[in-house]
């Protein structure tokens, strides 16, 4: 087993290749490192469903003050991991694997019809995606979950955004899309390359101009992430 620190704050980890995949998270600002490891802990086990997260003992954890912890406590609430009770707190929320099978069924019906306004109007940028595609790629041979992340996020966006529908977009960015992004990518097993080039037949199908067709393999996509395990 190895340690990765933050703060002087040891994570565990096992084996060459999640060493590198998880210490793709942390170059990050402190606010964002704090809540990437809480986010690991919790979907680990380390912290258990309905357990409090005390600030102040997290924040002496990593060696650093409340303020960030408090931030990213207050980042992960908003994506449903955590909740927080008046006067008590702040907890490891219940029913993690439901919620993430269910916001991906939610997600699949938004991209589909995205894809589909963005296909038929034409106005959806094929080599933004492709390099956002490519360099998914590149990240997957980094074992970079981070960089993933962030440019699977950044394709996705861009065809909500073609789509030129306003409330789709405002929808889709409620479901916090970032957060469980790499929460599906921290699924023991996953294979980075696979999630990189998956996006390949979206880009594909939009390039055709046939719009139910494109709007099919987008939804096939998310089902595809639907089906996938959640972290243990």
């Amino acid at each position: 087993m190895e340690d990765i620190e933050i703060g002087g704050a040891p994570l565990r980890t096992g084996g060459e290749q999640e060493a590198q995949t998880k210490a793709g998270l942390f170059n990050a600002p402190l606010r964002q490192k704090l809540k990437d490891a809480l986010l690991r802990r919790i979907l680990s086990g380390s912290y258990k469903p309905g357990e409090r997260l005390t600030e102040l003992r997290i924040a002496e954890e990593f060696g650093t003050s409340q303020g960030p912890v408090r931030e990213a406590l207050r980042d992960l609430e908003s994506t449903g991991l955590v909740v927080t009770r008046p006067r008590r707190g702040s907890y490891v929320a219940e029913g993690l694997r439901k919620g993430l099978r269910e916001i991906y069924a939610v997600r699949g019906a938004l991209e589909e019809q995205a894809t589909r306004l963005a296909t038929a109007n034409g106005r959806c940028d094929l080599q933004a995606l492709q390099e956002a595609t490519d360099a998914m790629r590149e990240a997957a041979l980094r074992f970079d979950l981070a960089a993933i992340a962030d440019h699977s996020v950044a394709f996705h966006r861009a065809i909500l955004e073609a789509a030129g529908n306003q409330l789709l977009t405002n929808i889709w960015l409620s479901l916090h899309i970032e957060t469980r992004t790499t929460i599906t990518l921290l699924a023991e097993g996953i294979d980075l390359m696979h999630i990189a080039e998956s996006h390949q037949p979206i880009i594909d199908a939009i390039a055709s101009g046939d719009a139910e067709r494109a709007a099919k393999v987008a939804r096939e996509h998310q089902d595809y992430f639907e089906r996938l395990p959640t972290p243990a």
